[in-house]
């Protein structure tokens, strides 16, 4: 299996030397390029195509929101990962407008960004529980996300429940032990998901399942 190809997004040096090495030290992972702010982001991208950009949000010249909706438009391909400072609410919905892939927080431990990031190509968004309820409260709120073009019932009685579980926010494994099933079958039921309805990971098929009306939001108590 190829490295994933990585390039780093942020105008703190320090933070930036430190992460791509440990990025580096994992066998499959690529540190292929480094940007102190946006423009240099959108260049890197379009040289270097890496598969994933890891992106802060608050950058001189041109900050990472900018950035993200530009990378997106341009090369729809390559994952956008934010790693900002805290959970804010309205950073995390404008990351997701501008078609961020997922978002995390820079104080969590490195197992745990490498795992989120590992989890990309099995259509796993880098996304935290607590986020995913922000995120469906918002839809909620909003009430104007488009009709799904595909109807739910091109999926399986099964997969239905694995998507309503991933948009719930579980991982694989507990989806597993919430259904009786192996991890590895719950694997196979995501990718046929996404597949099915041509979603590229957890927080589109959160997106899709509020508009299809597979489940209702959580309340905000």
């Amino acid at each position: 299996m190829n490295a994933l190809r990585i390039l780093l997004v942020d105008d703190h040096i320090l933070f930036r030397k430190g992460l791509a090495r440990l990025l580096d030290a994992q066998p499959d992972f690529d540190v292929v390029g480094e940007a102190a702010d946006g423009l240099e982001a959108i260049e890197q991208t379009c040289t270097l195509q890496p598969d994933v950009v890891l992106m802060d949000l608050k950058m001189p010249v041109c900050d990472g929101l900018e950035a993200t909706r530009r990378i997106k438009r341009e090369m729809p391909s390559v994952w956008v990962v934010v790693l900002n400072v805290s959970e804010d609410e309205q950073d995390f919905f404008a990351a997701i407008r501008c078609g961020a892939d997922g978002y995390l927080v820079k104080n969590m431990q490195p197992e745990g960004l490498f795992q989120e990031l590992r989890g990309l190509s099995l259509g796993e968004a880098p996304l935290s529980r607590s986020l995913t309820g922000k995120l469906l409260r918002e839809l909620a709120r909003e009430r104007r996300p488009a009709t799904p073009s595909v109807l739910p019932d091109v999926l399986s009685s099964r997969e239905t429940e694995v998507l309503i579980l991933m948009a719930e926010g579980l991982a694989n494994a507990e989806i597993a032990s919430e259904l009786g099933l192996a991890v590895n079958t719950v694997r196979n039921h995501v990718r046929n998901i996404l597949a099915k309805l041509g979603l590229r990971n957890r927080v589109q098929a959160a997106v899709y399942a509020v508009c299809a009306g597979l489940l209702s939001p959580p309340s905000s108590t």
